[in-house]
């Protein structure tokens, strides 16, 4: 199914789809099944998921109220999945064929097993430095057996030392910019080290919100220096038709497929497009069609990684984290641009 169709079982309360994926809420933290007789978010706060699990691993809660995770799907390959991510969390070996499950991964997740069980362990890692604000207990309790390796990887993972994450951002400088658009407000957020944050969305409040959601405790100011005023300008020319080229420095938390997917975005020219299986055979991964769409999802910088230039493989928009409709338009304003 595409994003399109998802959202469209969702706003329908589609029974026939419990089970087929959940789709979880990026100001709530909480995912749902589709047929979830919550009040329905705004589609840009929504994310799509295969299985519950894979919501669990980004940090989303399951739903009270409709208990996503209790419902089954017809697809063997889901339930073999789930089953093995089940048994992940438990510290067990999955059980079966591994061949066969590493297939089934591919295919429902568009990562191995082992990638899976990385990457939940990272999440892990996150979530108890935030509960816990000590890096040593968190890092034993989320299955490292040692220092080296969590700090090795940690600014790719978190942005950050796992210290100054423990303590909710404390102690990192971000400043931030919203400015009108055509497309609605922008927002361009910076630390030191360079952009971390550019988000399209109808309320500046909003998006003000989103922003100091994810680091409670970190300086979030508006700037009012004028230190983002060069790079806030580059965006505005680039929406003007006049900056094909984003070359910003960037400060962003990705984990090395989500990195690697992001490398390849900035890759596609100006005015062109490429398709999700195109991008996951440009890296290497030609089966991660799936993982490359939810890279795109979690792109934090908003056109200067390009993610709306990544459409499905019959030329259909599919989805996009600030809108189908401002996703249209910026390709239409890019090929005018080039004509």
């Amino acid at each position: 199914m595409s994003p399109t169709e998802r959202w469209q079982a969702v706003l329908a309360r589609d029974r026939r789809f419990d089970g087929a994926f959940v789709y979880a809420v990026r100001s709530t933290g909480i995912y749902c099944r589709p047929s979830c007789a919550s009040r329905r978010p705004r589609r840009t706060q929504v994310t799509f998921f295969p299985i519950p699990e894979a919501a669990e691993r980004e940090g989303f809660r399951a739903c009270r109220r409709c208990h996503p995770a209790d419902a089954n799907g017809r697809d063997p390959a889901v339930t073999l999945v789930r089953e093995a991510c089940r048994a992940i969390a438990e510290g067990a070996r999955p059980r079966g064929d591994s061949r066969r499950l590493a297939r089934a991964f591919k295919r429902v997740l568009g990562i191995t097993p082992r990638a899976y069980a990385e990457a939940r362990r990272v999440s892990r890692f996150k979530q108890e430095l935030k509960r816990r604000k000590h890096v040593s207990p968190a890092l034993y309790e989320a299955g490292y057996s040692s220092t080296s390796r969590v700090y090795e990887h940690a600014h790719e993972q978190l942005g950050m030392t796992p210290a100054t994450y423990a303590r909710g951002g404390s102690g990192v400088g971000i400043a931030y910019v919203t400015v009108p658009t055509a497309l609605g407000n922008l927002l361009v957020a910076a630390t030191e080290r360079g952009v971390c944050r550019v988000a399209l969305g109808e309320s500046a409040a909003a998006l003000e919100a989103e922003l100091i959601a994810e680091f409670p405790a970190a300086r979030v100011v508006a700037d009012k220096s004028g230190k983002l005023h060069g790079w806030v300008a580059a965006i505005l020319a680039y929406l003007a038709g006049s900056e094909p080229d984003l070359d910003l420095p960037l400060d962003i938390r990705a984990t090395a497929f989500q990195r690697r997917v992001w490398q390849e975005l900035q890759k596609i020219p100006f005015g062109q497009t490429r398709s999700y299986g195109e991008v996951a055979r440009r890296i290497g991964k030609p089966t991660a069609t799936r993982a490359v769409a939810q890279a795109c999802a979690t792109n934090p910088v908003a056109l200067v990684i390009p993610c709306h230039r990544v459409v499905r493989e019959n030329g259909d928009l599919g989805g996009y984290r600030w809108g189908v409709d401002r996703k249209e338009a910026l390709l239409k304003r890019e090929q005018d641009a080039e004509s």
